[in-house]
């Protein structure tokens, strides 16, 4: 392990019961006066978002909406929503749903002033200083679920509809100046939807402290994630309405992804593939492929995890933590291979050169090959 890194932390937080009151503060903060509200279909009616419009109208912020998102935000999505940005003459955005809406959110914040491609932008080497960073719009974000902890990243996730491939796009200023995180905007997720975030979540902080790159403020704060989720997702899939479960499912949400700063590995290097050639839920598929890669990674993580074993209450240090995620799995209602939520394993050599390709990969505490990529897919099909 070499002791160096680069470190950035998060934003400023709202964070509580019924703070989406305040969102008029929070554009005021960022500088906004016009937003436009991106989010995706599904919640563009609901009762959530047209309350939230509400409160835009009343401050004068005007109900600029856009909600043309799909569930794996695609480059024609970006398009049409730079498009209403500009013609709505909007000068920042309020992101506001799951990891769909806010990826999204994000990118029309990041894109309306920009001359190049987006996949100029890619997370590779310095290509993020490529960006004019001064025609960055502000962002407020508003997450409605309680897993991706998009809210506090500097990146988002598009899939290039020509390729079929999730492509991360990065810049330091595509972090929100503002988030709001109030836990009564997701009492409405449904059970699955609750389980599959919360799970993303899970999988966030348990990539995150498997991964080689030192950073040790990360290993804390993605040991303590893990805790909330094992502790509170279950209440919250029991019963959508506890809202403590929900507040602390939310914290877990953006510590994991504050955590993953230390790396990802393969089970995003092959939940982005799956999740562009089949359209499967980002979060449900992590889970799926997350005991799999916990057995395979088992030589290099199993004394770390015997601690966290340890931590969470769990006896049998390493070989416990990986039953202890397959019965969680399970009781969250998770499918247990690939093949369940519609993969097919006639893709898997290109699903292998898909995932090789993936930035999570450097993140791995196993060196990842296309070999060993595809025999954890057969493993997960």
């Amino acid at each position: 392990m070499t002791l160096t890194g680069n470190w950035s932390y998060p934003t400023a937080i709202r964070f509580g019961a019924g703070r989406i009151k305040e969102l008029a503060e929070a554009c005021a903060q960022a500088g906004i006066k016009r937003p436009l509200l991106v989010t995706d279909r599904g919640l563009a009616e609901l009762p959530i978002t047209r309350a939230t419009l509400d409160i835009m109208e009343s401050a004068g912020l005007g109900r600029g909406l856009f909600a043309e998102v799909d569930s794996n935000p695609t480059e024609g999505n970006l398009t049409a929503g730079i498009e209403a940005y500009k013609t709505g003459g909007h000068d920042g955005v309020i992101a506001f749903g799951g990891g769909s809406g806010l990826d999204l959110g994000k990118l029309v914040a990041f894109m309306a002033g920009q001359t190049r491609p987006v996949w100029d932008f890619e997370d590779i080497g310095d290509w993020w200083t490529r960006a004019d960073a001064d025609a960055i719009a502000p962002i407020v974000a508003v997450p409605t679920t309680a897993g991706t902890g998009a809210e506090v990243g500097r990146a988002s996730v598009i899939t290039n509809p020509a390729t079929h491939v999730k492509k991360i796009i990065f810049h330091p200023r595509i972090l929100p100046t503002v988030v709001i995180c109030d836990p009564e905007l997701t009492v409405g997720m449904p059970k699955t939807i609750t389980a599959g975030t919360g799970l993303d979540a899970f999988a966030h902080c348990v990539e995150a402290f498997s991964s080689p790159h030192y950073h040790p403020m990360s290993q804390g704060i993605a040991l303590e994630g893990m805790r909330l989720v094992k502790e509170y997702l279950p209440r919250a899939y029991a019963d959508g309405s506890d809202i403590e479960a929900r507040a602390h499912m939310m914290s877990a949400a953006m510590m994991g992804a504050t955590a993953f700063q230390k790396g990802l590995g393969a089970i995003h290097a092959m939940s982005h593939p799956i999740g562009a050639v089949f359209n499967t839920h980002h979060g449900t598929t992590n889970a799926v492929c997350m005991p799999v890669v916990l057995a395979f990674n088992a030589d290099s993580i199993r004394d770390r995890f015997d601690r966290v074993a340890a931590y969470l209450g769990i006896d049998g240090g390493f070989e416990g933590f990986t039953s202890f995620v397959q019965a969680f799995n399970d009781q969250m209602g998770i499918p247990r291979k690939l093949s369940d939520l519609g993969a097919t394993p006639d893709r898997i050599g290109e699903l292998a050169e898909m995932a090789i390709e993936d930035p999570s990969c450097g993140g791995n505490p196993v060196e990842l090959t296309v070999e060993n990529l595809k025999g954890l897919f057969r493993s997960c099909m």
